[in-house]
């Protein structure tokens, strides 16, 4: 089959497509063959060695598609099947992945393949954010960094469905309009204005109980500057860097602050973790009060090209690879 592979760190020049031999899935383990691939801003950490993996290795932790074969002890799962993944293995940039049992999900009718695998990752990381990391409630007012990108249209869509007031932000103007209507109910261009100073006015003093930040070393003293007293800064992702080190001392200093740096995996760690998650998720999209924004679609042989979309922040919404 074909695989996107890298042999070194680096950028998306890495990435090259080769013809590798997918064994037989192993003891609960279920082959799913693709029809669709989520481009996730981990996958760029993963290739540039930000997050360590053993080389040469395989690329994508989400994908859709249909089972096509059963390794010995699997149940709940038949061939034909129709899946989704969202926590790995890594391998998801290829035709076929053997993928545990327990971390494939089944795909209720009204999912399609592409929103599945645009959203399984991206979603499931919106609903353990608002629902469990903090959960937001009827009436408060939250910043949420990238409201333009994968997890930011996802997340504050659903904000807005539980009556959250939303303060979002951007890197351009030409976004500015994508998040409002997606449910922001303020947009800030953080390289255009004083969005701490902003994020204050709007919250007549008193801050915001949580921010929700992806972006990491630019946003970050911003980010605190804007929360209220015990507020909580939810640092999930490094899209312009990783975090400076700090004196945890800044966090008394501005208000006796909480920080959590959460992933996926540990809200997603038992299969019954992990398929409430995913029925959280199913559940908004169904009902229509979360759409999914598939707004950028690369053949699985320019993996590189989706890359380099990716960190020109000229992408909007999800980007997904067709086998």
């Amino acid at each position: 089959m074909k695989a996107i592979r890298f042999d070194h760190i680096g950028g998306p020049e890495v990435l090259k497509v080769e013809d590798i031999e997918l064994p037989p899935p192993g003891p609960g383990q279920v082959r799913v063959k693709h029809t669709a691939i989520g481009v996730n801003f981990i996958d760029t950490y993963h290739r540039s060695g930000l997050y360590p993996v053993s080389l040469p290795s395989g690329l994508g932790l989400e994908a859709a598609g249909v089972v096509d074969a059963l390794g010995e002890g699997v149940s709940g799962l038949k061939v034909g099947d129709r899946v989704g993944y969202g926590t790995g293995p890594i391998g998801a940039y290829a035709e076929a992945n053997n993928v545990p049992a327990d971390r494939a999900v089944k795909l209720p009718d009204g999912i399609s393949d592409e929103v599945a695998a645009a959203a399984m990752l991206k979603g499931m990381t919106a609903a353990y954010l608002l629902k469990r990391t903090f959960p937001v409630q009827r009436g408060q007012t939250i910043v949420f960094h990238s409201a333009a990108g994968g997890v930011g249209l996802i997340a504050c869509q659903w904000a807005r469905h539980i009556a959250v007031t939303v303060i979002g932000t951007v890197g351009s103007d030409d976004k500015v309009e994508l998040a409002r209507s997606h449910g922001c109910d303020h947009v800030l261009n953080t390289r255009k204005e004083d969005w701490p100073k902003r994020v204050r006015e709007i919250t007549g003093g008193a801050g915001v109980p949580v921010v929700y930040d992806s972006v990491g070393k630019e946003t970050w003293s911003g980010s605190l500057d804007c929360l209220a007293v015990r507020g909580m800064m939810v640092s999930f992702g490094n899209s312009s860097g990783a975090v400076p080190a700090f004196e945890p001392g800044i966090l008394s200093a501005k208000g006796s602050l909480y920080l959590t740096r959460p992933t996926l995996f540990h809200y997603t760690r038992t299969s019954e973790e992990l398929q409430k998650t995913a029925d959280d998720l199913f559940e908004v999209i169904v009902s229509g009060a979360v759409k999914i924004a598939v707004n950028q679609r690369f053949r699985l042989a320019d993996a590189a090209a989706a890359h380099e979309a990716l960190h020109s922040r000229a992408t909007t919404g999800a980007t997904v690879l067709l086998p």
